[in-house]
C-alpha cells in the first residue's frame, strides 16, 4: 500500500479519527492536506502536512476554495478522505428539527460539498480515490440515533451514487462504517461498556489506507463495516 508521491485531502482531520488516519497515511508515504474547523488544543501535526483551519465544509464555496488552495500548493490531488462529522443523540418524540438539520449539515453536506469540490481535479488525472466515513448506525439505528443514523445513511447512498457516476472515469468511491470508536470521550460517556469490543481509530485508519491504495483498485461503491466486536 505505497502512497508515495500522492496528495490526499482529509476533511474533519482534527476530530477523533484525524490523528490516526493522518499518521497511518503518512507512514505509507502520502502527503496530506488537513482541513477542518479548528485543530485540537495541544495536538501537533506531522511535519510535511498542510493544515487549513477555519473551513466550513458544509458550504460549497468554502470547500471549493480550500481544495483550490491545496492544488495550487501541491500541484496535484490524488484523493479525498471525508472524516468530517459529528454525533448528536435525540429522540423524535418531543424534539425539534434542529438536530436533524445539524446532523445532515455536519455529516452529509460536508461530504457532498467536499466531493463536489475535488472532482474536477481528480477528473483531470482520470484517476483517484474517495473514501467517506459513514457509521454502523446507517445499517441499524437505535433509539435516539435517528438524526445521526439518517445522515450517515445519506453518506452511504452518496457513496453508491457517486461510485456509479464515476465508474468509467477512473475514480473509485467507497465508504467505511465504523462501530463505536475506542476514544477517551466515548469511554467517559459510556463507562460501563466493554471497551475491548470497540474498534480503535488506528484499525479504521488502516482500512482507509487500503481503500485509497492501488491494492483496492477493483473496489468501488462498497460500504465496508469496521465494527470490531460490537
Amino acid at each position: 500500500m505505497n502512497l508515495s508521491g500522492k496528495v490526499f485531502i482529509a476533511t474533519g482531520a482534527f476530530g477523533a479519527l484525524g490523528p490516526a488516519v493522518t499518521a497511518c497515511m503518512m507512514s505509507h508515504g502520502a502527503r496530506l492536506a488537513l482541513v477542518g474547523r479548528q485543530p485540537a488544543i495541544g495536538v501537533e501535526h506531522p511535519a510535511g502536512a498542510l493544515v487549513y483551519t477555519g473551513v466550513d465544509l458544509s458550504r460549497k464555496d468554502s470547500a471549493a476554495e480550500v481544495v483550490e488552495r491545496v492544488f495550487k500548493e501541491t500541484g496535484r490531488i490524488d484523493g479525498l478522505v471525508n472524516l468530517a462529522g459529528g454525533f448528536q443523540w435525540d429522540k423524535l418524540e418531543g424534539s425539534t428539527l434542529d438536530s436533524w438539520d445539524s446532523m445532515f449539515r455536519i455529516n452529509l453536506l460536508t461530504a457532498v460539498a467536499s466531493c463536489h469540490a475535488v472532482l474536477p481535479y481528480l477528473l483531470r488525472g482520470k484517476s483517484g480515490s474517495i473514501v467517506n466515513v459513514g457509521a454502523m448506525g446507517a445499517i441499524k439505528a437505535t433509539s435516539g440515533m435517528g438524526p445521526y443514523a439518517a445522515s450517515k445513511a445519506g453518506v452511504v447512498k452518496l457513496t453508491e451514487a457517486l461510485a456509479d457516476e464515476l465508474k468509467d472515469r477512473g475514480i473509485r468511491v467507497n465508504a467505511v462504517l465504523p462501530g463505536t470508536l475506542d476514544t477517551p470521550r466515548n469511554r467517559a460517556d459510556m463507562p460501563d461498556a466493554d471497551f475491548s469490543r470497540w474498534v480503535s481509530p488506528e484499525a479504521v485508519a488502516e482500512v482507509i489506507v487500503f481503500l485509497v491504495s492501488d491494492a483496492a483498485r477493483a473496489i468501488s461503491g462498497a460500504a465496508l463495516p469496521v465494527a470490531g466486536r460490537t
